[in-house]
């Protein structure tokens, strides 16, 4: 009798439909980093549904455009090898997903790809138990989990005092860390926003500043850190190209800072090579980036035992929960409204949060799904 019911729950487990769709959302107002300029944002979304209807959903963010080639990954790499496999063998199906992409994937669009499924997964399976996605990951924080709130950025007519009165409804709002944009002016230009900034938040608050890979050279990121330090960042986040690891090690030698980078790295290997070469006190490892739920967790434990924090980037109706379950995980990047993270336009149910704290959802997996009449007016393509 017992054999017969584990081979039914395997046989409702199989995966019987895998489909993918690309969206694309103009922002309202064209917003800049150190290097570059950003009008749209395009997302990509999964659905896996198995035998016995229960649902999983995944999502990534494409680029600003060709974030169609992310959706050709899912239904043509990756469909194929799904169909017909049980949805709980989530670290069998990555292997074989990882090994049979190698030519086309181990990072960038067929890596997303490859993170979107395994989310989706990781997703089906906790609502199939009827657990909190955290819960089912085997939660670690009980109600709410730290956050900072994500903005500064760069839009046309924000001066100093803008950004420090921006900066200042985000400590109103219960938030005890702030991130700004940083590395697009020159040092004289920059360190009149920082000195704003901190002016306008008080020095209990944390400052964050993100250059978003603004620098090419040593020299560069020393003389601007020498304008920041006195402003006391808690980090500095991107200085240089993701593949300049030797640069960001250089640097976390020569400043007070703590260096943070990661947010577009994928798999372990790359996450070992920051690690062994202390090019990072802080990870900013995304979960829809690096190879899904089940890398980001490999590579959290190997950062654990280097004694290096993860703090992920984007997405925080995802991060919450990998936060609630990582004993070595800090922050959780949260956007307060629709402007940057137009993503928040797609699901039907925003995150709660409370006095600075993200409140863990209490909903069966991810606790969130897609809103269909959204995905209608902003999508690409159809689901297929």
């Amino acid at each position: 009798m017992h054999n017969n019911n584990v081979s039914d729950y395997a046989n409702d487990s199989r995966i019987v439909a895998v489909e993918a769709r690309t969206i694309s959302i103009p922002l309202d107002n064209v917003t800049s980093f150190s290097t570059r300029k950003v009008s749209a944002r395009d997302y990509v979304l999964v659905k896996i549904r198995t035998a016995d209807g229960h649902q999983g959903i995944g999502f990534c963010y494409g680029g600003s455009r060709g974030g169609v080639m992310v959706t050709h990954a899912v239904r043509e790499l990756f469909k194929p090898l799904l169909i017909g496999q049980s949805a709980l063998r989530v670290e069998g199906l990555w292997q074989e997903m990882y090994q049979d992409s190698l030519l086309h994937g181990r990072a960038g669009s067929v890596m997303r790809a490859l993170s979107i499924i395994d989310v989706a997964l990781w997703d089906r399976n906790a609502r199939a138990a009827a657990l909190p996605l955290s819960q089912h990951l085997g939660g670690y924080a009980k109600e709410t989990v730290p956050a900072y709130a994500s903005g500064g950025y760069y839009v046309d007519g924000k001066t100093p005092e803008k950004l420090g009165e921006e900066l200042a409804g985000y400590v109103e709002l219960g938030f005890k860390a702030v991130k700004i944009k940083v590395g697009r002016f020159g040092p004289k230009e920059e360190e009149t926003r920082i000195k704003a900034a901190r002016a306008a938040i008080g020095d209990d608050v944390l400052l964050m500043l993100d250059a978003n890979n603004a620098w090419s050279d040593l020299p560069t990121a020393l003389e601007y850190m020498k304008r920041y330090e006195p402003y006391d960042p808690y980090w500095i986040e991107e200085p240089f190209s993701p593949d300049d690891i030797e640069n960001h090690a250089q640097l976390a030698k020569r400043t007070s800072v703590a260096v943070a980078t990661g947010e577009i790295e994928a798999g372990r290997w790359r996450h070992q090579e920051l690690l062994e070469k202390r090019a990072a006190m802080i990870l900013q490892t995304d979960a829809a980036v690096c190879g899904g739920i089940s890398e980001w967790r490999r590579i959290a434990a190997m950062a654990a035992g280097f004694g290096v924090t993860m703090c992920p980037h984007w997405f925080h109706d995802l991060h919450v929960h990998l936060v609630a379950t990582t004993p070595n995980a800090a922050f959780v990047e949260y956007f307060s409204d629709d402007q940057v993270l137009n993503f928040r336009r797609l699901v039907d149910t925003q995150l709660s949060f409370d006095n600075g704290n993200l409140v863990v959802p209490k909903g069966a997996g991810l606790g969130f799904g897609f809103d269909d009449k959204a995905l209608d007016q902003y999508a690409v393509d159809k689901w297929a």
